[in-house]
């Protein structure tokens, strides 16, 4: 999956990479790209789960990187998400030359202080200034996709001028 060289004015490159075990980040996913897909902006999708994550990093920095992850067990990264982040600190660097945004799935039944530990996480190991989304379980309804979409416009609107969250 190349990316494209931005050529519209204040469009962004997006790196969108998530985990998903069960589908439901993947979902949360799929309505973050819309939305910045509607907002003008070119998202690179990688499903660290399936994609070829080397093939996606080849290419120049993106704008911005959203990275979406469930939770694993007592609040950890999964694996494939920790080996998406090896990636990118492989391919980019420390600090990452382009502001990273957050968002994960997780369950409260499993306990608040576990609640999408992942995303809280990688926000902390990328030095976050953007706010983390956190989903329980999978989108349901107006209230989610909402959330979602406000999310969205709160780490892309910064970037468009040169700042981060």
């Amino acid at each position: 999956m190349a990316s494209t060289i931005c050529k519209a004015p204040g469009q962004m490159q997006i790196l969108l990479a998530f985990a998903s075990l069960s589908g439901n980040t993947r979902e949360v996913a799929t309505l973050i790209r819309a939305r910045c897909e509607a907002l003008g902006h070119h998202v690179d999708w990688l499903d660290v789960d399936a994609g070829d994550v080397a093939a996606v990093l080849a290419d120049a920095a993106p704008t911005l990187c959203l990275l979406g992850s469930w939770t694993d067990n007592a609040g950890r990264t999964p694996a494939e998400m920790k080996d998406c982040v090896a990636a990118l600190r492989d391919r980019f660097g420390l600090p990452l030359p382009f502001p990273v945004a957050v968002f994960g799935t997780g369950e409260t039944q499993w306990g608040e202080e576990y609640y999408c530990g992942a995303a809280h996480r990688l926000a902390r190991f990328f030095s976050s200034t953007c706010p983390v989304l956190e989903i329980e379980q999978m989108p349901h309804g107006a209230e989610d996709t909402h959330a979602i979409h406000l999310w969205t416009d709160t780490v892309l609107a910064p970037t468009t001028s040169t700042k981060t969250c």
